[in-house]
């Protein structure tokens, strides 16, 4: 017999903090104004203040960026596809710049599904295969895992979700 893991106890949140355990589920989307900048061999191949950020409990935002605000360039449509529970369908695409390649290193809703309307074709970026990632010219922490795609800002306080032990919450 399987014991179900405990969730995390959060951490307090403090003044102008956000505990990622405030965030609700199922998920939602939000626009910011805040400048979001992504870096990758060595140039910026997005930036806006024009983002949208995913919040979803126990989970650092994922920020999506206006298509218009990405180096088209930088973009290249991989085979990759995956299905989230919250916002339907999503596209994945290599991000090359200056000869270097990060596959599946971005991706994009194409037709979310009605709450997630607002982001579609907003492209989001795995911080941990950029070079850097900032929000308001703070550098980024990239979520831990291999699958999500949140940023760490000091802003936030944790627990995450995404490190080994953490497949359950």
């Amino acid at each position: 017999m399987s014991r179900a893991r405990p969730l995390p106890v959060p951490d307090p949140p403090g003044p102008g903090r956000e505990s990622v355990w405030d965030y609700p589920r199922p998920a939602r989307a939000e626009p910011t104004d805040r400048a979001v900048r992504v870096v990758f061999a060595g140039r910026i191949v997005a930036e806006t203040r024009q983002a949208w950020r995913v919040l979803e409990t126990s989970h650092p935002p994922g920020y999506y960026i206006p298509p218009g605000d990405v180096d088209p360039a930088a973009l290249r449509p991989a085979a990759r596809r995956s299905r989230c529970e919250w916002k339907g369908l999503a596209a994945y695409f290599d991000v090359t710049a200056a000869e270097r390649i990060a596959a599946h290193a971005a991706w994009a809703y194409p037709d979310p599904t009605p709450a997630f309307r607002p982001i579609a074709g907003y492209v989001a970026f795995y911080p941990a295969l950029m070079d850097a990632c900032f929000v308001d010219g703070e550098r980024v922490v990239p979520q831990d895992g291999p699958f999500y795609g949140g940023w760490i800002t000091r802003d936030l306080v944790g627990p995450f979700k995404g490190g080994p032990g953490t497949e359950r919450w």
